[in-house]
């Protein structure tokens, strides 16, 4: 596969490993041809918004061992489909964005302003943030 950019242009960087997430259960929120629902959004997901996903037929809270898929806790790292998180966003209960683990793929269905509204990403140097 080739080299992944996140949203930002840098190198996709990691999205969650407990869960592993992914559309290719790698961690990272990569995509390819394969991934026709777009994986890229790198999200923190929060109850409101696991429960809109599940009334949406999108069940993200019950395991599903036959897929690796152990569900979802308030607080878990999810790559979410571009599409399901833009719903999210315009319904007023998106989940929060790691800037850095979301790939560029994502700007194909999700504007940059309204992922970065919800980006939660902490830099390694903080020194900036006070």
């Amino acid at each position: 596969m080739s080299e992944q950019r996140n949203v930002l242009g840098g190198e996709l960087e990691p999205c969650g490993t407990d869960p592993l997430t992914g559309f290719y259960r790698d961690g990272l929120c990569a995509s390819g041809p394969e991934d026709v629902g777009s994986h890229t959004v790198c999200t923190v997901v929060s109850a409101e918004f696991l429960e809109m996903q599940r009334e949406l037929g999108n069940d993200l809270t019950t395991p599903r061992p036959e897929f690796a898929f152990p569900g979802l806790r308030p607080g878990d790292r999810w790559c979410v489909v571009a599409v399901r998180w833009l719903q999210a966003y315009q319904a007023g209960v998106a989940a929060g964005v790691v800037l850095a683990a979301t790939n560029v793929r994502a700007l194909e269905v999700v504007p940059l302003e309204a992922l970065r509204q919800h980006a939660v990403d902490v830099p390694d140097d903080v020194s900036g943030l006070e």
